[in-house]
């Protein structure tokens, strides 16, 4: 199959979107977009879709490639006669070619992720590490004077200090991911450009364990803004824990603050979107999210789609839903790896001692914690689950299984997935 032309009557159109509140939802299977469909129609008033979104980790994890997560979101937006605007995120790009392989088939909003070049301990270094540090990044990072010094007032009243330490601290641990950045960014403007195809960037600074401070984030955006990035939005990394597969985790009060401030900073140099990756089921904090930003925002969402595809498993395949619960222990401690978790498995029972198949889904698939939000969560099966989506999907014998079950149970399907990200809708709809 071929992608149609955005303007072929009748047609799904993958469109730029702007500063408008966006949603992006992420399908490892190819199966989802009818739900996510119905799930805009039930709660999305306001808030545009993305609904092709996919890494290049993700694609090579799962099989995938650019042109088939493009098919079949558009495949499933014709099914569902969704014939308005949707974006289309090239997620996590880290080098030219994923540029050009997603660029090539028509994605439109490309997230680059410059993770690899961060220097994750430089929050950590003592005074005379940090000065050795910047001593061999010096040469490639020439905008210390630029800001060493300088102070600013937020409109929120918070006063932002570029001192020397912040400055120093800045240069070490993003300096060279700017430049990295800046460089993607430069490819992708000149490859969208000699096509003809308008195109918006996203700019994902969130993979630390450490947040990202005001000071680093005004010195990112002014950077990549006065280098003529096309920055439509930023993902700090903000405070509090943002793991897969469960609420927010923290002082939703402080996080708001803290938002506020981050939100008068893209105000003031943008004005630009603030994204929040692993938006996945933080519905804790995305009223405070829509309200910081007054709507501009971005939630970028991928692998709770995945478990609620095993829901369906679960209540239609009983016996298949307890291999891949077994499987998944198997690989867990490997493909938890690149992830952000802190479930082990000795939290949660094998699902031989678990007899009730009601009860193993709800040990592996519930979403809300016993303890109250904030404080923690006792449901780490969903992280079990979440972080093996990719060996699941990829065994010969599971992968076709599983998704034998969802076509045969489509309605199933779309209709899990319209109550669980109505529920995400509406809650960012209160801040709204």
């Amino acid at each position: 199959m071929t992608t149609p032309s955005p303007g072929e009557p009748g047609s799904p159109a993958c469109v730029t979107l702007g500063l408008r509140p966006s949603f992006g939802f992420g399908d490892r299977i190819g199966l989802a977009t009818p739900g996510h469909v119905e799930a805009m129609r039930r709660g999305g008033a306001g808030i545009e879709p993305i609904f092709p979104q996919q890494s290049i980790r993700e694609m090579a994890r799962t099989g995938r490639n650019p042109l088939r997560v493009l098919d079949d979101a558009l495949d499933g937006m014709r099914q569902a006669c969704w014939t308005g605007r949707t974006g289309a995120d090239a997620d996590h790009l880290k080098a030219p070619q994923d540029v050009d392989a997603t660029a090539a088939v028509g994605f439109t909003f490309f997230t680059i992720d410059p993770s690899d070049h961060v220097d994750a301990r430089a929050d950590d270094y003592d005074e005379a590490t940090l000065r050795a540090k910047f001593a061999a990044v010096a040469g490639e990072v020439g905008w210390i004077d630029r800001y060493r010094g300088k102070s600013l007032m937020l409109a929120t009243g918070t006063a932002v200090v570029l001192d020397e330490q912040a400055c120093l601290r800045a240069a070490v641990k993003y300096g060279r991911a700017l430049n990295h950045a800046l460089s993607l960014a430069v490819h992708i403007r000149r490859v969208q450009e000699e096509a003809g195809r308008d195109y918006e960037i996203e700019l994902s600074v969130d993979e630390t364990e450490q947040p990202t401070t005001l000071a680093e984030h005004y010195i990112i955006a002014d950077l990549c803004l006065g280098r003529g990035m096309k920055l439509i939005s930023l993902a700090p990394r903000y405070i509090g824990d943002f793991e897969k597969g469960v609420d927010y985790t923290g002082d939703v009060a402080a996080l708001e603050r803290s938002l506020a401030d981050h939100a008068a900073i893209a105000e003031l140099l943008g004005p630009y979107k603030l994204s929040l990756h692993s938006g996945s089921d933080k519905l804790s904090m995305y009223p405070a999210l829509a309200r910081t930003t007054r709507g501009r925002f971005h939630v970028k969402t991928a692998g709770t789609s995945y478990l609620e595809a095993l829901r369906v498993v679960a209540r239609h395949d009983a016996a298949l839903f307890r291999r891949i619960v077994d499987f998944a222990r198997g690989h867990y401690d490997k493909d938890k790896a690149t992830y952000h978790v802190s479930a082990a498995l000795r939290s949660v029972p094998p699902a031989s001692e678990v007899a009730d198949a009601t009860e193993l889904e709800r040990q592996y698939l519930e979403l809300w914690p016993e303890v109250p939000r904030g404080r923690g969560f006792t449901r780490p099966g969903r992280q079990i689950l979440h972080c093996t989506f990719g060996s699941v999907l990829t065994d010969p014998e599971l992968g076709p299984a599983v998704r034998q079950v969802l076509e045969g149970h489509l309605d199933t399907y779309t209709e899990v997935l319209a109550d669980h990200f109505g529920r995400h809708l509406e809650a960012l709809r209160v801040g709204l």
